[in-house]
């Protein structure tokens, strides 16, 4: 059996723990309200944190643009840095094709029908069309030089080549280049990205904008950056379209004369001599003749009436010296 004492101890040890337990339970629910108390008034803290930099935003544009500007393009650059490799498989490679061409054909005329006919085929179209006398002194040798300028599909270029070769019984000259476009091409993409995320951040900083210095100077930032997007977006387009639509340049001649030299001898020299001889009395002929007809209208209405002007003078004049010598015959 236990003594007294030892039930007296185990009684006080039983409330001892009863109250620590109570005590604790006391401590708990202290913290719990605490803890929630100071949450929400770190709520308000941290949104009076949010105001405060909206106001130095406002308050500070150019140190606003300069984060926000920073922010847009490492989101852009690191956009592109992981997209980069995605974007060179996904996008075909932009080359721009041109080819100039000088064909010898028997008649200019037809095969420049044909030459749009074969452009049209392919989808193509004529962008110019030049046409010139050849200068000759002989009329059969007058021919029409024909320059025509095409553009054609990028996918039929080479086909469409080949069909205008077909039409040429002579080739002179032909020259085809190209030039890949797919570098610059990928960094405009990248640029107008980078421009439109800042663009979207000055728009951002507009709506935090309570000034109106503050909101002319942001307005005027966004129609910079407007204009350097437009910009890009002009080259990108003008890219797309060379890339897109091949140039053909085509100059249609006809086979020119074959001159052959005479052989030189003592035969020759006299043939010439001779026709030297004829030209040359024919020039003076000719030059009689042109200069009887020129002087023709020059004697009609230039020697004639002042013959006549001058006869009359002379014969007035004589006319006075006679009737002075009459006048003084009578007195002496």
């Amino acid at each position: 059996m236990r003594s007294p004492r030892s039930r007296k101890t185990a009684v006080l040890l039983s409330v001892l723990f009863v109250l620590f337990l109570g005590l604790a339970g006391c401590d708990k629910a202290d913290i719990q309200p605490a803890n929630t108390t100071a949450a929400k008034t770190a709520i308000p803290e941290k949104e009076v944190d949010q105001a405060q930099l909206g106001d130095k935003l406002t308050n500070k544009p150019e140190a606003a643009e300069g984060r926000s500007a920073n922010y847009a393009i490492e989101k852009a650059s690191l956009s592109d840095a992981e997209q980069a490799s995605e974007t060179a498989t996904a996008i075909d490679r932009k080359i721009i094709r041109n080819a100039d061409l000088t064909i010898e054909v028997p008649s200019t005329t037809d095969t420049q029908q044909k030459i749009v006919s074969i452009a049209e085929t392919n989808g193509g179209f004529v962008v110019t069309s030049e046409a010139k006398q050849r200068d000759s002194q002989e009329p059969a040798q007058r021919t029409l030089d024909i320059k025509l300028v095409v553009r054609i599909p990028e996918n039929h270029f080479g086909a469409a080549l080949d069909q205008i070769r077909a039409l040429a019984s002579n080739v002179p000259e032909a020259k085809i280049t190209g030039q890949d476009v797919t570098e610059e091409f990928i960094d405009l993409e990248a640029r107008i990205k980078t421009q439109t995320a800042l663009e979207q951040q000055f728009l951002q900083i507009m709506k935090q904008a309570h000034k109106v210095e503050d909101a002319l100077e942001v307005q005027r930032q966004i129609a910079d950056v407007r204009t350097e997007i437009e910009k890009l977006e002009g080259r990108k387009h003008f890219l797309e379209n060379r890339s897109s639509l091949s140039t053909i340049t085509i100059n249609i001649i006809t086979p020119r004369p074959m001159v052959v030299m005479p052989t030189t001898g003592f035969r020759h020299s006299v043939s010439e001599a001779i026709s030297d001889s004829i030209e040359v009395g024919v020039a003076i002929l000719l030059f009689f003749v042109r200069f009887a007809i020129v002087m023709i209208p020059v004697g009609v209405l230039v020697l004639l009436p002042s013959g006549l002007l001058l006869r009359y003078v002379i014969r007035r004049v004589k006319r006075i010296r006679l009737a002075h010598a009459l006048s003084a015959t009578p007195s002496q």
